[in-house]
């Protein structure tokens, strides 16, 4: 591994591998509306733990399994939480994960499961995670889950074949829409190249991540950009639940939007907001110098990176445009200063 940039404490590895090695059954819930880091991160893990002798399984938190994540090797194993039965589990391991309630319905439907009587080894990159485990392995200046999780494979003296490294080479390239955004380091590169040596192939997992695209896809992203406004500043759009339907699309297909949206002249955060039955769940982005969509999605009881962030809108529309005025006026505040 490179001697530059952020260094794995190898302590903190050791003793994650000693307590999830002491479960009898780990369980590995996924954040809420899962990316390929978050999920191939996860299995990374478990496959690590599996070849140290320990047991557990990985769970769709939510529910749903984006089909553009299916090519992901392990992920026809998964457990989806409200479809499969959930095994018993003694120990809880969460990877990419900011906050431990950030975890869907898994939550929601029984928060008893995160109160602090199971215990949780705790991976993650996200800059406003609070160290939530009993173990914390936290890194904000990685670019991706998955690049820590490739360390940590290696102090546990694991080393990836072809389907190790085809996943955690998703997750560097998911989070990082192909090694572009500005968390991108020489140390993420060369972890990248590392993978391709053991096998990974960079053409499906772009082909999956950024170029191949459904027609219901399509579908959702003509109406969506049909409907960009602006608040201020604050470039968004809304994905609401009957356009989902009308589309016969899933959630998961406007992820991308967000992006095509950034860095749209005159705008210095785009947003868009997924309608659900609580409200909506915001997914934000900036380029613009010194604004940091973490502390913005913070105010509002959220979190992510300074450059991609996120959060949940409880209410109406009254709610919601209280939201887009203070997230605007906040990014306002933070690109003058």
């Amino acid at each position: 591994m490179s001697s530059t940039g952020w260094q794995l404490d190898r302590a903190a590895a050791e003793d994650a591998l000693a307590t999830l090695l002491s479960a009898k059954n780990v369980c590995l819930p996924t954040h809420q509306n899962v990316d390929a880091d978050g999920i191939s991160s996860a299995l990374a893990i478990l496959e690590g733990l599996r070849r140290k002798g320990g047991n557990g399984f990985v769970v769709i938190s939510d529910g749903k399994l984006p089909r553009y994540l299916t090519f992901l090797p392990g992920s026809q194993s998964v457990v989806i939480y409200g479809k499969d039965e959930l095994p018993e589990f003694d120990m809880l391991c969460l990877v990419d994960c900011s906050d431990q309630r950030r975890l869907g319905k898994f939550y929601s439907d029984d928060p008893s499961r995160i109160d602090g009587d199971i215990p949780i080894v705790n991976i993650d990159h996200h800059v406003t995670n609070p160290n939530f485990g009993v173990v914390n392995i936290v890194e904000p200046r990685a670019a991706a889950a998955a690049e820590i999780v490739t360390d940590i494979l290696h102090v546990w003296g694991i080393e990836p074949d072809v389907a190790l490294a085809q996943g955690l080479l998703a997750g560097i390239y998911g989070d990082t829409l192909g090694l572009r955004t500005d968390n991108t380091t020489a140390r993420t590169m060369r972890t990248a190249a590392d993978l391709v040596d053991a096998g990974a192939d960079v053409a499906p997992i772009v082909d999956a991540l950024f170029r191949l695209k459904s027609a219901s896809t399509v579908c959702v992203w003509s109406n969506a950009l049909e409907g960009v406004s602006w608040q201020g500043s604050l470039l968004w759009t809304e994905v609401s639940r009957k356009l989902l339907a009308d589309c016969n699309a899933d959630a998961s297909e406007a992820e991308n939007l967000v992006n095509f949206l950034t860095g749209t002249e005159g705008s210095n955060i785009s947003a868009i907001l997924y309608e659900n039955e609580n409200g909506w769940r915001v997914s934000m982005r900036t380029l613009t110098p010194g604004v940091d969509v973490a502390a913005i999605a913070a105010a509002f009881g959220g979190g992510g990176h300074p450059k991609a962030a996120g959060g949940q809108i409880n209410g109406g529309v009254a709610e919601r445009d209280a939201f887009l005025r203070g997230a605007a006026r906040m990014a306002s505040q933070q690109a003058k200063s």
